[in-house]
């Protein structure tokens, strides 16, 4: 049975060879990306390998919650049901360190904006028989500076990384608990996969990008994770393919959490 299916931060990495797995299978596929000229020309690309005229595409700088918010709107006014949302769009290394309401670069466009995404589009999510969400965390996760989050202090790249991709987790098993009829998953794709911005951050990888397509298309249609929900994937954990993991104690612990929710909704509201 054909799903729709929106995958942010697609037009390149693990998020692009997704997309195309989806769509070779006949989904609806809908891209985002930040740069509207790359955007289609990635749509185009990908309807012509699949022979999918389904796949279509949103533009929306997610360093702009304004631009989630209108992008978030676009969708709504685009589609009636939406049953995978895989919230793959990320930043790590980049010349600018705040964005554009002064608050980190890295904690907007890695959790702030996928939180905004989500919470708008819950409603068609849930319209969905067998919903999944599948959010993208990362091997890489520290505990949450309240502070930082506000834009009160100011972090290292790596820090602020590492601290996005916790509160994304976090808020991950939160949502779980908040929608028990939707599935939600968060991450790990693979540590250091061949991708643009692995390259650019420590000029190396360890594993091909595939590694992590391959189990965001596994995450969002195969049938045995169907409603498995409130986890953690670790794609480092086996060989070819991960497998259940822990995430940070911090995503365990309900009182860190409701904070971070509690500081979220101030710092998004």
């Amino acid at each position: 049975m054909n799903k729709t299916i929106l995958i942010t931060g697609s037009t390149d990495g693990i998020g692009k060879l997704a997309a195309e797995k989806l769509a070779k299978e006949g989904h609806r596929v809908f891209l985002h990306g930040r740069n509207s000229e790359k955007l289609q020309a990635v749509v185009a690309e990908i309807q012509r390998s699949s022979g999918n005229d389904r796949v279509k595409g949103f533009t929306a700088d997610f360093s702009d919650l304004k631009a989630v918010q209108s992008m978030a709107q676009e969708v709504v006014q685009t589609i009636s049901q939406l049953d995978v949302l895989i919230n793959n769009a990320g930043v790590f290394k980049s010349p600018e360190t705040f964005a554009p309401n002064g608050l980190d670069l890295r904690f907007v466009v890695n959790y702030l904006a996928p939180y905004l995404l989500t919470q708008s589009l819950i409603p068609l999510v849930k319209k969905s028989p067998s919903p999944r969400i599948i959010n993208l965390s990362s091997a890489a996760q520290a505990p949450v500076s309240m502070e930082a989050l506000h834009g009160k202090q100011e972090l290292s790249s790596q820090a602020s990384y590492a601290q996005s991709k916790l509160a994304l987790t976090m808020w991950s098993f939160h949502l779980a608990k908040e929608h028990p009829t939707v599935a939600v998953t968060a991450v790990n794709p693979g540590s250091l996969l061949n991708t643009n911005m692995v390259r650019e951050g420590y000029g190396r990888y360890w594993s091909s990008a595939d590694k992590g397509g391959n189990i965001l298309y596994d995450l969002a249609v195969a049938a045995e994770y169907e409603g498995v929900s409130g986890k953690y994937f670790d794609n480092d954990l086996g060989q070819a393919k991960g497998t259940w993991g822990t995430a940070h104690q911090d995503a365990y612990d309900d009182e860190l959490v409701r904070e971070l929710m509690k500081v979220t909704e101030l710092v998004v509201g």
